[in-house]
């Protein structure tokens, strides 16, 4: 999905859910497709592709790569590698929030049950219709396609106001909370957005939208029929009165990088407040103290973009400068994971420090340069006390995730939520909890939806009932995806059963989180 925006638009993938409440599966064996599973993992995913920007006629792609056809008699595949005639459909959207599928070529509709799908019905009934579920991660960032602008909690206003040049801070994260096929709008501050721009406490019908399609974006349509839109200067959303929807009531989802704060061991935050180089010498949070996380698919290298949109660049002597405006090799660094601090390796192989003066510096060969200094005390000739001082944590930094005060964790098997009986943690449903995360001095708190904390037991479970807070520790290892390190030194992830432990010793796609 192309997008006007700073950062890659998010690919719709989706569960689709029939009348009797079973996923779409898409099975290896034979390319076959039936309507079984009660809950909605890899094989329940699937693509929605267009043929072009303008058109109406989409191609469902699965976790395979191939493509749904139904032929002249209405029998359904999933076979294609590249789409033909028979994989091309068209959706017809209901007042519902449920989709039909009609076979553009031959006219009928997609539906059944188990396994007796087909293509063959002349009209929409119960069988026919389908409840999207998206399977992308809910938190992100919204793009008006019309302003090329950002929704942002505007908390003084009471209101999202869709404005922003860039999503910048915790104020630009979007949570979509989806229940009974339709989706609200969560606010950072846990409001939701209702169809007449307040926001209200309290899910309710007024809160809840039906997702549409339209040109590869996204509409909000309401419970009366209308259409979230930007109204005004400031760009309020709220629904118009549009029925149907135009350019000005489409949007794009983003992905939400991390955004970061970095505390030096000056105990001064980072800023390019002073100009192009980066120094650590204020006493306040604000944007020009925060810096987006990017991190490369490939080499696992991050950059920092500020909210000027330039990005830290080494330059000559190890100087660190905010001049790049486009990434190249001096714009990328390694991060080491420390525990409560991080090292950051620029392009040279050195370590950034902190200079006096609060300027950084890419100029160390190790972590924690020690300057050793020998003394004597004495009184007259007798020495008293020999001893040493030894300073220098220059290379350490605190770092604090700013825009992430809701957790929603999905693992390669699906979402972390509260075990219905115990006080473990399951890390493969189809639905999620929303956890509050804390900062604690470069370690985090999580707590549950009952205002207890996460704690990991004596062997190594997961649990969720803790009456005192527990540090863990985030590591952002891949683009999209975090470590989260237990008490015990050990990696959290979803065991075969689906129960959440810390105990992996290494990071893997099992210990390996979308956030």
């Amino acid at each position: 999905m192309s997008t006007n925006g700073i950062n890659k638009a998010l690919k719709l993938q989706f569960g689709l859910i029939n009348h009797e409440s079973r996923y779409l599966t898409a099975e290896a064996f034979g390319f076959k497709v039936n309507a079984s599973a009660s809950s909605m993992k890899k094989k329940q995913i699937w693509m929605l592709e267009q043929e072009d920007q303008d058109g109406q006629v989409v191609f469902l792609r699965s976790h395979l790569g191939r493509y749904l056809a139904s032929d002249k008699d209405g029998k359904v595949s999933c076979g294609a590698e590249k789409p033909n005639s028979d994989c091309r459909f068209l959706i017809v959207a209901q007042s519902d929030g449920r989709w039909a599928f009609q076979s553009e070529p031959y006219t009928r509709y997609f539906g059944g049950s188990a396994d007796y799908l087909s293509c063959f019905a002349q009209a929409i009934g119960e069988p026919e219709l389908w409840a999207v579920h998206l399977a992308l991660h809910p938190q992100a960032s919204l793009l008006s396609v019309a302003r090329k602008r950002y929704a942002h909690l505007s908390a003084s206003e009471g209101e999202i106001s869709v404005a922003s040049n860039i999503p910048w801070g915790v104020d630009s994260l979007v949570t979509l909370v989806y229940a009974e096929g339709k989706y609200s709008l969560k606010t950072c501050d846990s409001r939701f957005l209702s169809n007449d721009g307040k926001l209200v406490k309290a899910n309710a019908p007024a809160t809840a939208f039906t997702l549409e399609l339209k040109s590869g974006k996204l509409a909000f349509k309401d419970c009366d029929g209308k259409y979230l839109t930007p109204m005004g200067p400031t760009g309020t959303l709220r629904s118009g009165r549009c029925s149907k929807p135009g350019k000005d009531e489409l949007f794009d989802l983003e992905e939400s990088h991390p955004q970061v704060l970095f505390q030096a061991a000056n105990k001064r935050f980072v800023s390019v407040k002073q100009g192009v180089s980066i120094s650590a010498n204020q006493d306040v949070e604000t944007d020009m103290e925060t810096f987006q996380m990017e991190i490369d698919k490939e080499s696992k290298k991050c950059m920092f973009r500020t909210n000027g949109g330039t990005y830290w660049t080494l330059v000559s002597h190890g100087g660190i400068q905010s001049t790049a405006t486009e990434v190249d090799a001096n714009t990328m660094f390694d991060i080491e994971w420390l525990g409560r601090r991080v090292a950051l390796k620029a392009s040279n192989g050195k370590y950034v420090c902190t200079k006096k003066n609060g300027q950084l510096s890419a100029v160390s060969d190790s972590v924690g340069e020690s300057i050793r200094i020998d003394f004597q005390i004495t009184a007259g000739d007798e020495v008293l006390k020999p001893g040493v001082c030894v300073a220098g944590d220059d290379e350490l930094f605190l770092m604090k995730l700013i825009n992430r005060p809701m957790l929603i964790l999905r693992g390669e098997n699906g979402f972390v939520c509260h075990h219905k009986n115990s006080n473990t943690l399951d890390s493969n449903r189809s639905v999620y909890d929303i956890f509050s995360l804390l900062f604690s001095d470069g370690a985090y708190h999580i707590k549950s939806v009952g205002g207890k904390f996460w704690y990991v037991s004596s062997s190594g479970l997961v649990c969720s009932d803790g009456d005192k807070p527990e540090d863990f520790y985030m590591e952002f290892l891949e683009h999209g995806r975090v470590g989260i390190k237990g008490n015990n030194g050990k990696y959290l992830r979803g065991d075969q059963g689906g129960t959440l432990k810390s105990d992996a010793a290494d990071s893997d796609s099992s210990s390996l989180w979308e956030y």
